[in-house]
């Protein structure tokens, strides 16, 4: 990607979180110090189960008396929603959804925020740039890929994958400093004691990839599941103990980088 380019991101939602206790309600439910938004202006954070399994990604924006969800689209827009409605309680917070909302991402520092899970991704923006040349998603898909970057429900299952499985922690996605919040005691133990024994990886493919959520099979052992990719390049949870057969680029899958 160039500087004076932009990528249009598919199937993006907006949740409006308002109200007095909006920071407060927020903080006891992801898995970021939203005490930090006003400073950072961006963070890319998640919604866990209680038993720490991923739900939902997101990106929150700060605004004066209100927090923007930049999260998954359309029906995932709405669960995440109808999840956050739940939780509210008494508090005094208003929350509102808009299942379909354009985001850009932009390669010119005048636009947007940057993508706090790595620069390569550019910024973020809810606003068409103007006078900028519009590049194919998938030259930004396979820049995500190729980082190790997973993508929602994409490449994480619902109710399934953990936070650290699929390197979450790596994109400034956890804050382990923080208070509880939902999940947080499965993500914790994991992060210190070490526990993970899957990690999402980027591969390459002598061939087309398999099919999203398809178990990858090599010499008749089941080595990992396979999540998005582009063209021959993708991302898959794969098992640690299998890493060094992987590590030939003779093979028909090896790892990158």
């Amino acid at each position: 990607m160039t500087d004076t380019s932009y990528v249009t991101l598919p199937n993006r939602g907006l949740i409006h979180v308002e109200g007095e206790d909006r920071i407060e309600f927020l903080q006891g439910l992801i898995s970021q110090d939203v005490i930090k938004l006003e400073e950072a202006k961006i963070m890319y954070g998640c919604l866990l189960t209680p038993n720490g399994k991923f739900l939902h990604d997101f990106f929150l924006h700060h605004g004066d008396d209100f927090i923007l969800m930049d999260c998954e689209g359309s029906e995932r827009a709405q669960d995440l929603y109808e999840r956050l409605t739940k939780y509210r309680l008494r508090s005094d917070v208003f929350i509102s959804v808009e299942k379909h909302n354009l985001v850009y991402a932009v390669f010119n520092e005048r636009h947007g925020l940057p993508d706090p899970r790595h620069f390569k991704l550019g910024n973020r923006s809810f606003e068409k740039p103007e006078n900028l040349r519009e590049e194919n998603f998938n030259e930004w898909d396979l820049e995500r890929i190729t980082l190790g970057i997973p993508d929602g429900s994409r490449d994480m299952a619902i109710e399934k994958s953990t936070l650290l499985d699929c390197n979450i922690d790596k994109f400034n996605g956890i804050d382990f400093d923080k208070g509880c919040y939902m999940g947080q005691e499965l993500t914790a133990r994991m992060h210190y004691r070490n526990l993970g024994k899957k990690h999402l990886r980027s591969l390459k493919f002598k061939g087309t990839p398999p099919a999203p959520f398809e178990d990858i099979i090599v010499d008749d052992k089941k080595i990992g599941n396979m999540r998005s990719s582009c063209g021959t390049i993708g991302l898959a949870v794969v098992r640690d103990e299998h890493l060094e057969s992987l590590k030939d680029d003779k093979n028909s899958i090896y790892l990158l980088g």
